[in-house]
């Protein structure tokens, strides 16, 4: 007796077609399982030297923890605390007090460094741009902050005996709070000058010639173009070194600390000294994480307020 084939019953698949389902999905492999596997490492470091840090610097503001045995929980407590810690606060004054004293004097010299440089009356260019910005790598130095307290130490600083030869009493460089907070802002200028310059330099660069050109045709001096020309089209550079500005002063940490070790009666004390005081010195390691979250709110307000009103000050000046 024989047994007739069920004709409902699927086909058994072919060997071809396996083959051809193989190569298929190694095909979608290559093109979007390599691209993926070769950019895997860096979403691995970002998760692991960025996410989880921030991650669990959140976690410890809600916690109360000194580097040895377990966290503690206490909630919002070292934001409450944080509110009323007048040090932390009279921190976040210095900071603003310290962009008054700086930025808009290197701001006007780095855009004027770089209208000169950018300039056919000045010749060796190239070398002159090296050496204003040779300051910004060598500001984070101890032989930096050295050089500045033997230039503007109260008895024996050369800027004093310069003052004392002219007939001008010494002057208190890093023993008065105003003066002392004056002195780093002079460090910090001296440092960033070139850094900003070069960010202004690249906007000039970015500016057509043609519209200079045509102005000087128009019979337009060069002071009259740069600031109804140049300057103008300059705002998003502008904007945009200030921004960097206010980030990096409120972050200022190295030229403080090597200066004035955050004195006298810390009036150069920055939020990021703060951080790192209550960190490793008072090991309150969830109340620095707390600082470190009010400080990044406060940067990113003081940045965007800055944007929206640029921004709709650009908006009026087109629609005119």
């Amino acid at each position: 007796m024989t047994l007739a084939a069920d004709p409902t019953a699927a086909p058994a698949p072919s060997e071809p077609r396996k083959r051809t389902a193989g190569a298929g999905r190694r095909q979608r492999f290559a093109r979007h399982g390599w691209p993926l596997l070769f950019i895997s490492p860096f979403f691995v470091l970002f998760a692991v030297f960025s996410l989880y840090p921030i991650g669990f610097s959140a976690w410890l503001s809600l916690h109360d923890w000194s580097l040895i045995g377990p966290a503690r929980w206490v909630g919002l407590d070292n934001y409450h605390a944080l509110l009323h810690d007048a040090l932390f606060w009279q921190s976040m004054l210095n900071a603003a007090l310290l962009f008054l004293i700086y930025v808009p004097a290197m701001t006007f010299l780095a855009l004027v460094l770089a209208a000169l440089l950018n300039s056919r009356y000045v010749r060796l260019e190239g070398l002159w741009r090296t050496l204003i910005f040779l300051p910004y790598i060598m500001s984070g130095t101890v032989a930096a902050a050295f050089t500045f307290q033997l230039l503007l130490d109260g008895d024996a600083g050369y800027a004093n005996r310069l003052l004392s030869f002219v007939g001008v009493s010494p002057v208190p460089w890093l023993g008065s709070t105003w003066w002392a907070r004056i002195s780093v802002g002079l460090l910090v200028l001296w440092a960033w000058l070139g850094y900003n310059m070069l960010i202004m330099l690249a906007g000039l660069l970015a500016i057509p010639p043609e519209l200079s050109e045509a102005a000087r045709v128009d019979g337009a001096g060069p002071v009259r173009i740069f600031f109804r020309i140049t300057v103008p089209l300059l705002r998003p550079v502008i904007v945009f070194s200030v921004t960097l500005s206010i980030i990096g002063t409120f972050s200022l940490f190295t030229e403080p600390l090597l200066l004035t070790n955050g004195g006298p009666a810390n009036a150069t004390t920055t939020p990021v000294i703060q951080i790192w005081q209550n960190t490793f010195s008072f090991l309150r390691v969830g109340y620095s994480s707390a600082m470190s979250w009010v400080y990044f709110a406060v940067i990113v307000v003081m940045a965007l307020t800055q944007f929206f009103l640029v921004g709709r000050r650009d908006r009026r000046f087109s629609e005119r």
